[in-house]
């Protein structure tokens, strides 16, 4: 078993990555981070390496956490929703974390879209962590 969090470099991010390696070192088990990017035209080669230098970093303290784990980016051209669910379905994940951040009333109305196919989709449970203030 495992927990999957869905990672990228902003306050909801690092605080969905949080939540997971609290939640791995009190249960025992894997910790997979999921960076998931559509790719294409849309990732240059330097975005491309401000992400790896990132994930190394993520890998480094999780490391000196002496938390087990596995560090994915992954340029699949899919959905960050479809590779979260994915790899939680792959893994047999106990669940899935992933961060929300504040929105406007308006954007109350709708939730981000990829936190909300997640939600919906993902055959186990999801933990939704919001960014600390």
């Amino acid at each position: 078993m495992a927990i999957v969090v869905g990672y990228v470099p902003s306050p909801e991010g690092r605080a969905a990555l949080r939540r997971g390696a609290e939640e791995a070192r009190l249960r025992g088990t894997k910790l997979i981070v999921i960076n998931s990017n559509r790719g294409g035209r849309d990732l240059t080669s330097s975005d491309a390496a401000r992400q790896e230098a990132d994930l190394a970093d993520v890998r480094a303290q999780l490391g000196r956490d002496a938390i087990e784990h596995e560090v994915r980016l992954l340029v699949r051209g899919l959905e960050p929703a479809e590779d979260l669910i994915a790899v939680a379905e792959e893994e047999g994940a106990d669940f899935i974390v992933i961060g929300l951040r504040r929105r406007t009333a308006v954007g109350k109305l709708i939730l981000g879209s990829n936190a909300q196919r997640v939600l919906l989709e993902a055959t186990c449970p999801v933990l939704a962590v919001k960014a600390e203030e």
